[in-house]
Formats: structure tokens, C-alpha cells, sequence
């Protein structure tokens, strides 16, 4: 047994490998028996691949993470054969026909995948507990709280060491979240930066990238210079970056000028030491040589929560028309929050819809002009800790109106009643700061520079903070980050859960 596996990034390890130190097979051992310890208690892999592995790491390997364990995300990251399942029991026996282009991406990069983590179904929410598994997914710093979602079993799995990294995506903050709860660097792509097919053109209007969860910063550079740029038939390509990113984090970033808020644009209460993250953070930054300051880019917080979860309610019925499609599956085999969402995007017109949509423009251009003035803006990741499993689960007075309402067909009525809005302020009060880069498409990062006890008595958790640039402009994120990783290295810094 490979011992010090726990203490490499997936970029070491694949050093280690190529110079014949340990094999591949060695290393998934390693990553196998350190998920035998840990997964008990995590619930992070749902689709184990343990075969389909052992017989990948005898085979001669290429690229820059030959041999390297991975973890896919049972979202979006198709693998031809195996069940792909998207959290959701209507799915569960689907097999689809061919790799998704980010998984050729990954097995071309030359990593060993040997599972897939779990997501809520169809990735609608900021927790990890789909029901077609049976326990939710844990957080390693916390085992009472959630790792976040919709990335949340990749979160738990990078965090908990079973790997080094973890495919994960994020189309309304399911990449920076789970960072931000478990203590993870988190790069969310601008849009079209990876590709989406070949299933889709683009998840969820574009709101969505993909990429992975890591440790270290080098090792999000590194996946990002394997797995970005456009596949035959892409709806677009944005601009390559000027140099690998893996090269350009090894660049000082320069001067930055950098806004920062720790208001929710909801006006919902945030948590004090999500506050307090950012006011460190600020103060670091400043220590480095970067102008800080209290700025916001001019936007109706309000109106796009309400663009994003019309887009979200509208995506969820789509997503249960296609799903029911592919597997003849009844309504009830989907989450009853589920169907009530898809009810309420069948209820939309069309004209609705795209009203919304249009709303897109207006946020970006916003914080375009913001970024005339400032490099990046500086936000917490969250407004609150993760919550405790079960927190958040729908009491029975509401679950049985919701039968009602689905009973009735009364969309339309829902939509007017006003419920709608208390809907957006209960869903996105604790996570109201990662849609807008969603939205505008523009690349952002949660970093974890601040570890704090969420009450009193409490286990140390992780407060990420967020940093959003400008569209296409990856470079500036990572060398930033690469900088305050060296500035204040937080790789070292393991939960108590197997150590």
C-alpha cells in the first residue's frame, strides 16, 4: 500500500507515477482503500466503477495525469455503459450509448476513473441528498452538515482524500459552493470555456460549466488546460487563453483592483463569519499589493433570482420531459420538490421564458461596466454555513399542499399567489452570491481562506470566498489564487474524519 497518498496533489502523484515510483494500479489502490475507510460515513461515490478501473490501470497510459484516481459527477459527465443516473430514480437503469466529450477529455488527460459521486437529482439544489440513494451525502469537516451541491459528493470525496480531485460542474454555484463547505479551490469556467456534448449544446442556457473540484490550485490549471476548448459542433468557441493556465499561475498577477461586498443582494441575513472571511480576505489581498474597496456592480439582486429560478423551474420540466422519454419512467418516480419545480415551468409561456432570458443581457452588461473599473469582485461564496442534514427538508403540511397542488394542476395559481417569491428567498437566502457569474457567464473561483467554528461549540468548518472576472479571463482568477495559496497554503488543512 502506497502510505503518503494522502499527501499528494493529483499533479504529484502523477509525477510519482511517471517516474516509475509507484504504478497506476498502486495509486488506485490507494484511492480504493481510502474510500473503503472514509465512504461509511461519507456516502460520497454512488456508482463505484472499481472493475472498469482495475483493468484501465494495467493498460498503458498518457497525458498529463497518467494514472491518477478520478471521480466523475453523476451529472453531465456521461461514461458510455454505465449508469448514468443524474440523482434521479427514473434514470437509474440508464445506460448511456456513448462518453460525454468532458469524460474523452478526462480518459485522454489519462486519468484512472473508477467512480461516480453523488448529486441531487438533476442537480436543483445546494445539498446532496437524492433519495434514490439511501443516506445523503456527508460533510467530512462536519458529518452533521451537508458538503453543499450540487457537487457535493465530489466535494466530500476531494476533501476526505479519497482523491486528489473530482469532476464536478456548476450552473448556479455547484462547483463554489461545496469548495466553500469543504474547504476546496473551486474554478468555475466561463461559459463555453469546456464543452457540454455531445448530449447538449449547452446545460442549462449556458449557465452551466463544467470542470473539477481540487485541492491545490496548479491541479485546477493543469485539468482546465486538458479538458477546455470546443468539440465538432459546438454551439461556440471562446478565445484560448494566451498561455496554458498550469504556465500562467507561475505569473504574478500584478496590482489588482479589486471591489468587494458582503451584503446578500437578496438582503437576507449573512452569517458572521462568512462576513468575516471576506474582511480577512481583504486584508490579505491588501498585504500583497492589491487595491481593495467596498463596491458592487449595479444590479437588482431581486431580478435575477428571479431570472435564474425561471430558468431553473423551466429546466427542471425539461428535464423530466427528457428523462421520461428515454425511460418510460411514471411522474411519481421523481422527488416531489422536483415535480412541483417542473410544474411551475410548464405553467410558463414560452413569451415568459424568454422575457427572463432576455433579463441575461442586462446583468452582464452591468457587470461589465463594473469591470471597467475593477478587476474582480470579491463576495463570500455563501451567506450561511452548511446546513445539518435534514434541515432543510420540506415539513409535512407543506409536502402534503405540494400533492394538492400537483393534484389540481394549479400552476398557474401557484405563480400568482405570490409563493413563488417566498420560494426564491427560502431556496437562494443562503447561497444568494454565486447566480450572477452563472447568468453573465463569466468565470469566478471560491478560495478557502478562513476556517471558523459556525457556533458556539461547533466543529471547525471552512468559509470560502468568492472572486468573479471578467468573461474569458480564467488567467487573472488562477494567478490570484495560486498567489494566496502561497501567501496563506490551506492544502494541509484536513478534516478530523479518518486522519
Amino acid at each position: 500500500m502506497f502510505k503518503e497518498y494522502l499527501q499528494h496533489d493529483a499533479t504529484g502523484l502523477a509525477e510519482l507515477i511517471a517516474r516509475g515510483e509507484i504504478s497506476a494500479a498502486e495509486a488506485l489502490e490507494a484511492a480504493l482503500a481510502r474510500a473503503a475507510e472514509v465512504e461509511p460515513a461519507l456516502a460520497a461515490i454512488c456508482l463505484p466503477m472499481q472493475s472498469l478501473a482495475r483493468a484501465r490501470a494495467q493498460a498503458p497510459l498518457a497525458g498529463p495525469f497518467a494514472g491518477v484516481p478520478f471521480l466523475l459527477k453523476d451529472m453531465g459527465q456521461d461514461y458510455a455503459g454505465v449508469p448514468s443516473p443524474s440523482g434521479s430514480r427514473a434514470l437509474r437503469q440508464w445506460l448511456p450509448p456513448q462518453h460525454a466529450e468532458i469524460v474523452r477529455r478526462f480518459l485522454d488527460a489519462g486519468f484512472v476513473i473508477f467512480g461516480k459521486t453523488a448529486s441531487p437529482e438533476f442537480a436543483l439544489k445546494a445539498e446532496t441528498a437524492p433519495r434514490i440513494w439511501p443516506q445523503p451525502t456527508r460533510n467530512p469537516w462536519d458529518l452533521a452538515r451537508t458538503p453543499g451541491g450540487s457537487s457535493g459528493g465530489a466535494a466530500a470525496a476531494v476533501a476526505a482524500g479519497i482523491v486528489p480531485a473530482a469532476g464536478a460542474s456548476d450552473g448556479g454555484g455547484s462547483i463554489r459552493i461545496p469548495a466553500a463547505y469543504c474547504g476546496l479551490f473551486g474554478l468555475r469556467p466561463s461559459r463555453g470555456r469546456v464543452p457540454s456534448g455531445p448530449r447538449q449544446g449547452e446545460f442549462w442556457e449556458g449557465a452551466s460549466s463544467q470542470h473539477a473540484l481540487t485541492r491545490s490550485v496548479r491541479d485546477s490549471a493543469r485539468i482546465l488546460d486538458a479538458i477546455a476548448g470546443a468539440e465538432a459542433g459546438a454551439p461556440f468557441a471562446i478565445a484560448p487563453p494566451a498561455r496554458p493556465w498550469a504556465e500562467d499561475i507561475l505569473r504574478p498577477p500584478g496590482a489588482l483592483r479589486i471591489g468587494y461586498s458582503t451584503q446578500s443582494p437578496l438582503g437576507t441575513p449573512v452569517h458572521a463569519q462568512c462576513v468575516e472571511a471576506v474582511l480577512r480576505a481583504a486584508r490579505l489581498l491588501e498585504s500583497l499589493g492589491h487595491r481593495v474597496e467596498p463596491a458592487q456592480p449595479a444590479i437588482d439582486g431581486h431580478a435575477l433570482a428571479r431570472s435564474f429560478v425561471t430558468m431553473y423551474f423551466g429546466q427542471t420540466a425539461a428535464s423530466i420531459a427528457q428523462a421520461r422519454r428515454l425511460t418510460g419512467a411514471g411522474e411519481r418516480e421523481f422527488e416531489l420538490e422536483t415535480r412541483i419545480l417542473a410544474l411551475l415551468g410548464r405553467t410558463l409561456s414560452a413569451g415568459e421564458y424568454v422575457d427572463e432570458h432576455a433579463r441575461w443581457n442586462d446583468y452582464a452588461r452591468a457587470l461589465g461596466q463594473f469591470h471597467q473599473t475593477f478587476d474582480l469582485y470579491l463576495t463570500p461564496t455563501t451567506a450561511q454555513p452548511p446546513n445539518r442534514i435534514g434541515e432543510l427538508a420540506t415539513p409535512p403540511l407543506q409536502r402534503a399542499a405540494a400533492q394538492l397542488v400537483l393534484a389540481l394542476r394549479a400552476g398557474r395559481l401557484l405563480l400568482k399567489s405570490g409563493m413563488v417569491d417566498t420560494l426564491v428567498a427560502t431556496s437562494l437566502q443562503r447561497v444568494p452570491f454565486t447566480q450572477l457569474s452563472n447568468l453573465t457567464g463569466t468565470p469566478s473561483m471560491s478560495v478557502p481562506l478562513h476556517w471558523a467554528p459556525a457556533d458556539a461549540g461547533g466543529a471547525e468548518l471552512p468559509f470560502g470566498v468568492q472572486f468573479v472576472a471578467r468573461f474569458g479571463d480564467e488567467a487573472t482568477l488562477l494567478r490570484l489564487a495560486a498567489q494566496l495559496e502561497q501567501a496563506q497554503p490551506w492544502a494541509e488543512r484536513r478534516p478530523p474524519l479518518g486522519t
